[in-house]
């Protein structure tokens, strides 16, 4: 009896740590992408042309350039203008000339870059997905909370008023407070950037809304049927821990699946053509004079920490069910 209580005070801390480094997760870069050719010299360009994905956006990932490089340095002198004040090395030196130093943005570089050869606008990709990321990280926290929480009543109460707490944060947030609209209408402008055909972008947008509608009422359906499931079954609750483990996973398959779209849907408006490719998921690759690198970032790594755990969570969590159901079958 001993044994189990310190493999339940185990497992409890192995789930709580996977909650704490997804809940991380959700606000980190979860992969990097940067490209390199002759025009972008590493002076001006020290990362190349370089973005971060996250869960619900992709952010820029270029470093702002210091005083002592050649970008640096004409920023300096336009700060040093005649319509500005100007910086003194002797009676300034303890002053940071780096201080405001600002960094190219590379996803408007990258989304020029890609327009050349008919690629759609960054912002067009993952629609659906991107904008209700953190409700189904919200369904991955309740499982969690509910898999440390002892069987019987009190784990169907944490996960049905968990869920029922997620779906109406869901619904409000999309529906009540316009939010999913507001985000149709600033995806159809992404993709109107260099293709400007109203008719086909609005059924574009259309089509955001229907599969968001599909995909939060197919979320609510899950809940419904883990909580069905974790009542009626009780292996059940392996699941609470299986599915978010797989968080990896996920990341990489829709990482990957993206990819693909993007380089097999290019449009006419590319000034040179390109035949379908599909660009470099892992590693490192040679798109025309472009050399383009892709790894996973540092918000991976937390992914990996919630694997882990879950993973070690739930063998133990196996292994006790399976000693409770040989012990009754003595």
């Amino acid at each position: 009896m001993q044994d189990q209580t310190k493999q339940n005070r185990l497992i409890t801390v192995l789930t709580l740590v996977a909650l704490v480094a997804m809940i991380s997760a959700f606000f980190a870069p979860i992969w990097w992408v940067s490209l390199t050719a002759p025009n972008y010299p590493k002076d001006a360009f020290p990362d190349g042309i370089r973005i971060h994905f996250h869960f619900d956006v992709v952010k820029n990932g270029c470093s702002a350039v210091g005083a002592s490089t050649r970008m640096g340095s004409e920023t300096m002198q336009a700060d040093m203008g005649p319509e500005s004040e100007r910086y003194n090395p002797i009676l300034d030196a303890k002053k940071d000339v780096n201080k405001d130093a600002a960094g190219l943005d590379c996803v408007h570089e990258m989304n020029t870059i890609n327009h050349y050869v008919g690629m759609f606008p960054i912002a067009t990709g993952a629609p659906v997905e991107k904008p209700l990321a953190k409700f189904f990280f919200g369904f991955f926290a309740v499982m969690l909370l509910g898999f440390i929480t002892p069987e019987g009543k009190r784990r169907l109460l944490v996960l049905s008023s968990g869920f029922s707490a997620v779906a109406v944060w869901m619904l409000v947030h999309q529906f009540a407070l316009g939010h999913l609209a507001e985000h149709v209408k600033n995806y159809t402008a992404e993709a109107a950037t260099f293709f400007n055909e109203p008719a086909r972008i609005k059924v574009w947008g259309d089509n955001v809304t229907l599969y968001s509608q599909i995909a939060m009422g197919g979320l609510i359906a899950a809940m419904v049927a883990v909580v069905i499931g974790v009542a009626k079954f009780r292996r059940f609750v392996l699941l609470l821990v299986l599915i978010p483990s797989l968080l990896p996973l996920y990341f990489v398959i829709e990482y990957a699946g993206w990819l693909w779209f993007f380089g097999h849907n290019m449009h006419a408006w590319g000034a040179f053509t390109v035949k379908p490719f599909m660009p470099t998921l892992f590693g490192e690759g040679k798109v025309a004079q472009f050399s383009t690198y892709s790894y996973p970032y540092w918000g991976y790594g937390l992914l990996m920490v919630v694997f882990v755990c879950l993973t070690l969570a739930m063998l133990m969590r196996r292994r006790q069910l399976r000693e409770a159901d040989q012990g009754l079958g003595a």
